[in-house]
Protein backbone atom coordinates (compact mmCIF):
# COMPACT_ATOMS: atom_id res chain seq x y z
CA UNK A 1 0.00 0.00 0.00
CA UNK A 2 1.54 3.54 -0.68
CA UNK A 3 1.63 6.34 1.60
CA UNK A 4 -0.87 8.93 1.69
CA UNK A 5 0.51 11.94 0.50
CA UNK A 6 -2.50 13.80 1.04
CA UNK A 7 -1.85 17.06 -0.26
CA UNK A 8 0.80 18.58 2.53
CA UNK A 9 0.78 15.03 3.66
CA UNK A 10 0.82 17.09 7.02
CA UNK A 11 0.44 13.16 8.77
CA UNK A 12 -0.70 9.98 7.15
CA UNK A 13 -2.26 7.63 9.51
CA UNK A 14 -3.47 4.13 8.65
CA UNK A 15 -6.89 3.27 9.97
CA UNK A 16 -7.10 0.30 10.66
CA UNK A 17 -10.72 0.01 12.50
CA UNK A 18 -12.76 0.93 9.66
CA UNK A 19 1.38 44.22 -19.36
CA UNK A 20 1.83 44.15 -23.12
CA UNK A 21 5.27 41.97 -23.46
CA UNK A 22 6.96 40.40 -26.47
CA UNK A 23 6.19 36.77 -26.53
CA UNK A 24 9.09 34.09 -28.75
CA UNK A 25 8.48 32.26 -31.77
CA UNK A 26 9.03 28.79 -29.52
CA UNK A 27 7.58 25.64 -30.12
CA UNK A 28 6.16 23.61 -26.75
CA UNK A 29 7.51 20.18 -26.81
CA UNK A 30 7.70 18.76 -23.41
CA UNK A 31 6.55 19.11 -19.84
CA UNK A 32 8.29 18.73 -16.36
CA UNK A 33 5.27 17.74 -14.24
CA UNK A 34 4.31 16.30 -10.77
CA UNK A 35 4.68 12.86 -12.00
CA UNK A 36 8.17 13.24 -12.72
CA UNK A 37 8.65 13.00 -8.85
CA UNK A 38 7.65 10.03 -6.40
CA UNK A 39 6.21 10.63 -2.92
CA UNK A 40 5.02 13.83 -4.49
CA UNK A 41 1.91 16.01 -2.93
CA UNK A 42 0.21 19.15 -4.46
CA UNK A 43 -1.53 21.91 -2.58
CA UNK A 44 -3.37 24.28 -4.09
CA UNK A 45 -3.42 27.84 -1.70
CA UNK A 46 -6.07 30.83 -3.00
CA UNK A 47 -5.31 33.35 -0.62
CA UNK A 48 -6.55 37.26 -0.44
CA UNK A 49 -6.00 39.00 2.41
CA UNK A 50 -7.26 36.40 5.63
CA UNK A 51 -9.09 34.28 3.27
CA UNK A 52 -7.35 30.93 2.11
CA UNK A 53 -9.12 28.07 0.29
CA UNK A 54 -6.72 24.90 0.31
CA UNK A 55 -7.43 22.03 -1.53
CA UNK A 56 -5.11 18.96 -1.18
CA UNK A 57 -5.03 16.53 -3.17
CA UNK A 58 -3.55 13.22 -2.72
CA UNK A 59 -1.91 10.47 -3.88
CA UNK A 60 -2.62 7.24 -1.97
CA UNK A 61 -2.77 3.60 -3.76
CA UNK A 62 -4.61 1.07 -1.49
CA UNK A 63 -7.97 0.21 0.10
CA UNK A 64 -9.92 3.48 0.58
CA UNK A 65 -10.69 1.93 3.84
CA UNK A 66 -7.00 2.16 4.88
CA UNK A 67 -7.35 5.89 4.39
CA UNK A 68 -7.02 8.35 7.21
CA UNK A 69 -5.21 11.83 7.35
CA UNK A 70 -4.80 14.05 10.54
CA UNK A 71 -4.03 18.17 9.33
CA UNK A 72 -3.42 20.86 11.86
CA UNK A 73 -5.85 23.82 10.81
CA UNK A 74 -6.14 27.33 12.21
CA UNK A 75 -9.32 28.06 13.35
CA UNK A 76 -12.64 25.90 13.58
CA UNK A 77 -13.92 24.59 10.61
CA UNK A 78 -18.03 24.75 9.67
CA UNK A 79 -19.42 21.82 7.52
CA UNK A 80 -20.37 24.34 5.04
CA UNK A 81 -16.29 25.18 4.79
CA UNK A 82 -15.40 21.84 3.52
CA UNK A 83 -15.83 20.47 0.02
CA UNK A 84 -14.93 17.60 -2.18
CA UNK A 85 -12.57 18.79 -4.93
CA UNK A 86 -12.24 17.24 -8.55
CA UNK A 87 -8.79 16.04 -9.62
CA UNK A 88 -8.65 17.11 -12.85
CA UNK A 89 -8.48 20.51 -11.64
CA UNK A 90 -5.10 20.16 -10.21
CA UNK A 91 -4.06 18.09 -12.63
CA UNK A 92 -4.83 21.26 -15.25
CA UNK A 93 -3.09 23.48 -13.02
CA UNK A 94 -0.04 21.37 -12.75
CA UNK A 95 0.48 20.87 -16.71
CA UNK A 96 -0.22 25.05 -17.08
CA UNK A 97 2.60 25.86 -14.78
CA UNK A 98 5.08 22.72 -15.42
CA UNK A 99 8.06 23.68 -16.44
CA UNK A 100 8.81 23.62 -20.18
CA UNK A 101 11.18 22.48 -23.32
CA UNK A 102 10.37 24.33 -26.28
CA UNK A 103 12.31 24.21 -29.56
CA UNK A 104 13.48 26.70 -32.26
CA UNK A 105 14.89 25.79 -35.65
CA UNK A 106 17.15 27.82 -37.31
CA UNK A 107 16.57 28.92 -40.62
CA UNK A 108 18.33 29.39 -44.05
CA UNK A 109 21.43 31.87 -43.32
CA UNK A 110 21.47 32.34 -46.67
CA UNK A 111 18.13 33.68 -46.99
CA UNK A 112 18.27 35.98 -43.35
CA UNK A 113 20.07 39.11 -42.69
CA UNK A 114 19.27 39.21 -38.77
CA UNK A 115 20.30 35.98 -37.23
CA UNK A 116 22.49 37.59 -34.85
CA UNK A 117 19.67 39.46 -33.46
CA UNK A 118 16.06 37.87 -33.38
CA UNK A 119 16.27 34.97 -31.24
CA UNK A 120 18.66 36.95 -28.31
CA UNK A 121 16.39 39.66 -28.48
CA UNK A 122 12.83 37.18 -27.90
CA UNK A 123 14.99 35.37 -25.44
CA UNK A 124 15.55 38.18 -23.47
CA UNK A 125 11.83 39.27 -23.81
CA UNK A 126 10.74 36.08 -22.02
CA UNK A 127 13.62 36.65 -19.11
CA UNK A 128 11.79 39.44 -18.56
CA UNK A 129 8.55 37.88 -18.04
CA UNK A 130 6.36 30.59 -9.98
CA UNK A 131 -7.28 16.87 11.10
CA UNK A 132 -17.29 5.20 25.64
CA UNK A 133 -16.11 8.02 23.90
CA UNK A 134 -17.63 11.08 25.50
CA UNK A 135 -16.16 10.02 28.95
CA UNK A 136 -13.02 9.29 27.28
CA UNK A 137 -12.47 12.70 25.74
CA UNK A 138 -13.17 14.78 28.72
CA UNK A 139 -10.81 12.33 30.44
CA UNK A 140 -8.12 13.14 27.72
CA UNK A 141 -8.75 16.57 26.97
CA UNK A 142 -9.81 16.19 23.73
CA UNK A 143 -12.97 17.60 22.61
CA UNK A 144 -15.07 16.57 19.37
CA UNK A 145 -15.66 19.79 18.05
CA UNK A 146 -17.65 18.74 15.08
CA UNK A 147 -18.27 16.20 12.67
CA UNK A 148 -19.57 15.64 9.16
CA UNK A 149 -19.97 13.50 6.11
CA UNK A 150 -18.77 15.35 2.99
CA UNK A 151 -19.05 13.18 -0.19
CA UNK A 152 -16.90 10.23 0.54
CA UNK A 153 -15.31 11.60 4.08
CA UNK A 154 -16.05 11.21 7.36
CA UNK A 155 -14.72 14.33 9.20
CA UNK A 156 -14.16 15.48 12.64
CA UNK A 157 -13.08 18.75 13.99
CA UNK A 158 -10.94 17.75 17.22
CA UNK A 159 -9.32 20.35 19.74
CA UNK A 160 -7.02 19.00 22.52
CA UNK A 161 -5.43 20.48 25.81
CA UNK A 162 -2.06 17.72 25.82
CA UNK A 163 -0.43 15.99 22.62
CA UNK A 164 -0.43 12.82 25.00
CA UNK A 165 -3.89 13.11 25.39
CA UNK A 166 -4.63 13.76 21.17
CA UNK A 167 -2.24 10.82 20.63
CA UNK A 168 -3.77 8.44 23.20
CA UNK A 169 -7.53 9.55 21.50
CA UNK A 170 -6.26 8.99 17.96
CA UNK A 171 -4.54 5.33 19.03
CA UNK A 172 -8.06 4.39 21.53
CA UNK A 173 -9.78 5.13 17.94
CA UNK A 174 -8.08 2.67 15.93
CA UNK A 175 -5.13 5.69 14.23
CA UNK A 176 -2.04 4.45 14.00
CA UNK A 177 0.89 7.14 15.56
CA UNK A 178 4.29 7.20 14.13
CA UNK A 179 6.41 7.31 16.98
CA UNK A 180 7.89 11.08 17.68
CA UNK A 181 4.71 12.61 16.72
CA UNK A 182 4.13 14.38 20.16
CA UNK A 183 6.65 16.91 20.01
CA UNK A 184 5.09 18.08 16.89
CA UNK A 185 1.43 17.58 18.21
CA UNK A 186 2.49 19.86 21.18
CA UNK A 187 3.20 22.95 19.04
CA UNK A 188 0.49 22.95 16.64
CA UNK A 189 -1.54 22.58 20.27
CA UNK A 190 0.31 25.44 21.63
CA UNK A 191 -0.94 27.72 18.59
CA UNK A 192 -4.09 26.70 19.19
CA UNK A 193 -5.01 24.90 15.93
CA UNK A 194 -7.75 22.11 15.34
CA UNK A 195 -7.34 19.08 13.75
CA UNK A 196 -8.81 18.38 10.81
CA UNK A 197 -9.34 13.93 11.16
CA UNK A 198 -10.53 12.60 7.26
CA UNK A 199 -11.31 8.94 6.62
CA UNK A 200 -13.31 6.85 3.63
CA UNK A 201 -17.24 6.65 4.81
CA UNK A 202 -16.83 3.14 2.52
CA UNK A 203 -20.46 2.98 2.27
CA UNK A 204 -20.81 6.39 0.69
CA UNK A 205 -17.54 6.30 -1.12
CA UNK A 206 -19.34 2.60 -2.62
CA UNK A 207 -22.26 4.71 -3.80
CA UNK A 208 -20.57 7.75 -5.62
CA UNK A 209 -18.59 5.24 -7.92
CA UNK A 210 -15.37 6.89 -7.79
CA UNK A 211 -12.42 4.81 -8.12
CA UNK A 212 -10.41 7.07 -6.64
CA UNK A 213 -10.54 9.94 -3.48
CA UNK A 214 -10.83 13.13 -4.65
CA UNK A 215 -9.07 16.27 -3.12
CA UNK A 216 -10.37 17.86 -0.09
CA UNK A 217 -10.79 21.31 -0.17
CA UNK A 218 -11.23 23.80 3.04
CA UNK A 219 -11.86 27.47 3.28
CA UNK A 220 -11.20 29.54 6.34
CA UNK A 221 -10.05 32.81 7.67
CA UNK A 222 -6.84 33.63 9.28
CA UNK A 223 -4.00 36.11 9.57
CA UNK A 224 -1.59 33.03 8.98
CA UNK A 225 -0.86 31.97 5.47
CA UNK A 226 1.22 29.06 6.09
CA UNK A 227 1.32 25.22 5.13
CA UNK A 228 1.93 22.94 7.72
CA UNK A 229 4.37 20.16 6.92
CA UNK A 230 5.94 18.88 10.25
CA UNK A 231 3.70 15.81 10.65
CA UNK A 232 4.07 14.54 7.54
CA UNK A 233 7.74 13.85 7.92
CA UNK A 234 7.26 12.15 11.51
CA UNK A 235 7.22 8.82 9.67
CA UNK A 236 8.63 9.50 6.21
CA UNK A 237 11.12 7.67 4.55
CA UNK A 238 13.70 9.96 2.88
CA UNK A 239 12.66 13.42 1.36
CA UNK A 240 9.51 14.34 0.45
CA UNK A 241 8.42 16.18 -2.78
CA UNK A 242 5.83 19.45 -2.06
CA UNK A 243 4.32 21.36 -4.89
CA UNK A 244 2.47 24.39 -4.20
CA UNK A 245 0.29 26.01 -6.74
CA UNK A 246 -0.76 29.57 -4.90
CA UNK A 247 -3.75 31.33 -6.28
CA UNK A 248 -3.23 34.93 -5.78
CA UNK A 249 -5.08 38.68 -6.60
CA UNK A 250 -2.03 40.82 -6.63
CA UNK A 251 1.00 39.04 -7.25
CA UNK A 252 3.87 36.36 -6.57
CA UNK A 253 3.98 33.97 -3.54
CA UNK A 254 7.18 33.50 -1.64
CA UNK A 255 8.15 31.48 1.46
CA UNK A 256 9.29 34.20 4.68
CA UNK A 257 11.31 31.38 6.45
CA UNK A 258 13.16 29.71 4.05
CA UNK A 259 14.72 31.04 1.06
CA UNK A 260 12.96 31.02 -2.44
CA UNK A 261 15.05 30.60 -5.40
CA UNK A 262 14.16 30.63 -9.12
CA UNK A 263 15.75 27.73 -10.72
CA UNK A 264 18.18 28.45 -13.81
CA UNK A 265 16.06 28.89 -16.52
CA UNK A 266 16.27 29.81 -20.36
CA UNK A 267 19.02 27.93 -21.37
CA UNK A 268 19.86 26.47 -24.46
CA UNK A 269 21.24 22.76 -24.40
CA UNK A 270 21.24 19.79 -26.95
CA UNK A 271 18.57 18.53 -28.64
CA UNK A 272 18.50 14.94 -27.93
CA UNK A 273 16.80 16.09 -24.60
CA UNK A 274 13.43 16.39 -27.13
CA UNK A 275 13.16 12.37 -26.13
CA UNK A 276 10.98 12.66 -23.25
CA UNK A 277 13.02 9.89 -21.28
CA UNK A 278 16.09 12.03 -21.64
CA UNK A 279 14.32 15.63 -20.37
CA UNK A 280 12.77 13.84 -17.59
CA UNK A 281 16.32 12.50 -16.88
CA UNK A 282 17.39 16.25 -16.91
CA UNK A 283 15.14 17.83 -15.03
CA UNK A 284 15.39 15.67 -12.19
CA UNK A 285 18.98 15.74 -12.34
CA UNK A 286 18.74 19.34 -13.03
CA UNK A 287 16.60 19.96 -10.04
CA UNK A 288 18.69 17.56 -7.20
CA UNK A 289 21.88 19.68 -8.62
CA UNK A 290 20.17 23.02 -7.51
CA UNK A 291 18.67 21.22 -4.22
CA UNK A 292 22.15 19.98 -3.28
CA UNK A 293 23.21 23.87 -4.24
CA UNK A 294 21.16 25.63 -1.76
CA UNK A 295 21.91 22.93 1.16
CA UNK A 296 18.83 21.36 0.75
CA UNK A 297 17.35 24.56 2.89
CA UNK A 298 15.25 26.18 -0.18
CA UNK A 299 11.92 26.20 -1.99
CA UNK A 300 11.93 26.51 -5.65
CA UNK A 301 10.11 28.71 -7.63
CA UNK A 302 9.24 27.14 -11.15
CA UNK A 303 6.70 29.52 -12.62
CA UNK A 304 5.12 32.83 -12.24
CA UNK A 305 2.76 33.89 -14.19
CA UNK A 306 -0.46 35.86 -15.08
CA UNK A 307 -3.10 33.60 -15.41
CA UNK A 308 -4.78 34.90 -18.56
CA UNK A 309 -2.16 33.90 -21.36
CA UNK A 310 1.38 32.25 -21.34
CA UNK A 311 3.65 32.08 -23.69
CA UNK A 312 4.29 29.24 -24.56
CA UNK A 313 1.04 27.31 -23.26
CA UNK A 314 2.12 23.48 -21.81
CA UNK A 315 -1.84 23.73 -21.51
CA UNK A 316 -4.54 26.26 -21.94
CA UNK A 317 -4.78 28.68 -18.87
CA UNK A 318 -7.47 28.10 -16.37
CA UNK A 319 -11.14 29.14 -17.29
CA UNK A 320 -12.68 31.66 -14.35
CA UNK A 321 -15.13 29.00 -14.06
CA UNK A 322 -12.41 26.13 -12.86
CA UNK A 323 -10.55 28.68 -11.01
CA UNK A 324 -13.94 29.24 -9.43
CA UNK A 325 -14.44 25.51 -8.23
CA UNK A 326 -10.60 26.06 -6.85
CA UNK A 327 -11.54 28.54 -4.39
CA UNK A 328 -10.98 31.66 -6.08
CA UNK A 329 -13.77 33.55 -4.53
CA UNK A 330 -12.81 37.15 -6.29
CA UNK A 331 -13.63 36.31 -10.01
CA UNK A 332 -16.86 37.35 -11.75
CA UNK A 333 -18.17 34.06 -13.58
CA UNK A 334 -17.00 31.89 -16.62
CA UNK A 335 -14.65 33.04 -19.47
CA UNK A 336 -11.17 33.84 -19.50
CA UNK A 337 -9.10 33.91 -15.92
CA UNK A 338 -8.82 37.63 -14.86
CA UNK A 339 -6.56 39.29 -12.20
CA UNK A 340 -5.27 35.47 -11.13
CA UNK A 341 -1.97 35.24 -10.82
CA UNK A 342 -0.48 31.56 -10.33
CA UNK A 343 3.18 30.98 -8.59
CA UNK A 344 4.14 27.50 -8.24
CA UNK A 345 6.91 26.53 -5.86
CA UNK A 346 8.72 22.83 -5.33
CA UNK A 347 10.67 22.00 -2.86
CA UNK A 348 11.95 18.67 -1.27
CA UNK A 349 12.03 18.61 2.32
CA UNK A 350 12.48 16.10 5.53
CA UNK A 351 13.10 16.82 8.79
CA UNK A 352 16.55 17.72 9.09
CA UNK A 353 16.15 20.58 6.68
CA UNK A 354 12.87 21.77 7.02
CA UNK A 355 12.13 22.16 11.15
CA UNK A 356 9.45 24.64 10.53
CA UNK A 357 6.08 24.78 8.72
CA UNK A 358 6.30 26.56 6.12
CA UNK A 359 5.06 30.20 5.79
CA UNK A 360 4.17 32.60 2.82
CA UNK A 361 3.49 36.11 2.04
CA UNK A 362 2.10 37.89 -1.78
CA UNK A 363 4.21 40.08 -2.71
CA UNK A 364 3.26 42.58 -5.40
CA UNK A 365 6.06 41.43 -7.86
CA UNK A 366 4.20 40.14 -11.05
CA UNK A 367 7.02 39.86 -13.53
CA UNK A 368 6.55 36.59 -15.24
CA UNK A 369 9.00 33.83 -14.91
CA UNK A 370 9.10 30.17 -16.01
CA UNK A 371 11.27 27.35 -16.00
CA UNK A 372 11.90 27.27 -19.69
CA UNK A 373 14.59 25.00 -21.54
CA UNK A 374 15.59 25.45 -25.22
CA UNK A 375 16.27 23.42 -27.97
CA UNK A 376 17.86 24.94 -30.93
CA UNK A 377 17.77 22.45 -34.07
CA UNK A 378 20.39 23.16 -36.53
CA UNK A 379 19.96 23.87 -40.31
CA UNK A 380 21.34 20.86 -42.51
CA UNK A 381 20.46 22.24 -46.17
CA UNK A 382 23.27 22.17 -48.32
CA UNK A 383 22.68 25.83 -49.78
CA UNK A 384 26.30 27.44 -50.52
CA UNK A 385 27.30 31.18 -49.18
CA UNK A 386 29.57 33.00 -47.66
CA UNK A 387 27.18 32.95 -44.46
CA UNK A 388 26.37 29.53 -44.71
CA UNK A 389 30.00 28.41 -44.11
CA UNK A 390 30.37 31.25 -41.05
CA UNK A 391 27.37 29.53 -39.75
CA UNK A 392 28.13 25.78 -40.06
CA UNK A 393 31.89 26.79 -38.21
CA UNK A 394 29.90 28.57 -35.42
CA UNK A 395 27.90 25.39 -34.81
CA UNK A 396 31.17 23.79 -33.19
CA UNK A 397 31.16 26.32 -30.33
CA UNK A 398 27.49 26.85 -29.90
CA UNK A 399 26.84 22.80 -29.35
CA UNK A 400 30.59 23.07 -27.40
CA UNK A 401 28.66 25.70 -24.94
CA UNK A 402 25.07 23.67 -24.92
CA UNK A 403 27.43 20.49 -23.62
CA UNK A 404 28.86 22.26 -20.97
CA UNK A 405 25.99 23.99 -19.56
CA UNK A 406 24.07 20.45 -19.64
CA UNK A 407 26.60 18.91 -17.68
CA UNK A 408 26.94 22.05 -15.45
CA UNK A 409 23.44 21.91 -14.95
CA UNK A 410 23.34 18.59 -14.00
CA UNK A 411 26.57 17.20 -12.72
CA UNK A 412 26.51 14.29 -16.02
CA UNK A 413 29.49 13.88 -17.31
CA UNK A 414 30.65 15.62 -20.21
CA UNK A 415 31.83 13.16 -22.56
CA UNK A 416 28.76 10.77 -22.24
CA UNK A 417 26.71 14.05 -23.23
CA UNK A 418 29.13 14.76 -26.39
CA UNK A 419 28.76 11.07 -27.45
CA UNK A 420 24.58 11.43 -27.08
CA UNK A 421 24.90 14.32 -29.40
CA UNK A 422 26.02 12.70 -31.96
CA UNK A 423 28.88 13.59 -34.64
CA UNK A 424 29.19 17.41 -35.01
CA UNK A 425 27.94 18.58 -38.62
CA UNK A 426 30.72 18.82 -41.29
CA UNK A 427 31.77 21.47 -42.44
CA UNK A 428 32.29 21.26 -46.47
CA UNK A 429 35.11 23.12 -48.05
CA UNK A 430 34.22 26.54 -49.45
CA UNK A 431 33.99 25.76 -53.42
CA UNK A 432 36.73 27.91 -55.61
CA UNK A 433 34.99 31.23 -56.81
CA UNK A 434 33.56 31.02 -60.24
CA UNK A 435 36.11 32.33 -62.99
CA UNK A 436 34.29 35.67 -63.26
CA UNK A 437 34.46 36.45 -59.95
CA UNK A 438 38.23 36.56 -59.96
CA UNK A 439 37.95 38.97 -63.18
CA UNK A 440 38.15 42.52 -61.38
CA UNK A 441 39.40 41.76 -58.31
CA UNK A 442 42.49 43.67 -57.19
Amino acid sequence: MKRSAFGVALVSMVAWSTPTILGFCGFYVAKADTKLFNNASQVVLVRDGDRTVMTMANDFEGEPKEFAVVIPVPTFLKREQIHVGDKALVDHLDAYSAPRLVEYFDSNPCERFDYKTRLPMAASAVARQARDAAHQEKALGVTVEAQYTVGEYDILILSAQESSGLETWLRQNGYRIPPGASEVIGSYLKQNMRFFVAKVNIAEHNRLGFSYLRPLQVAYESPKFMLPIRLGMVNAKGSQELFVYALTRNGRVETTNYRTVKLPVDMELPVFLKQPTEFASFYKAMYTRQVESQDGRAVFLEYAWDMRWCDPCAADPLTNDELRRLGVFWTDGGGQASNVFVSRLHVRYDNAHFPEDLVFQETADRANFQGRYVLRHAWTDGDSCDAAAGYRQSLRDRHAREAEQLARLTGWNLVDIRKKMGPELPVPARPEPAWWEKLWKK
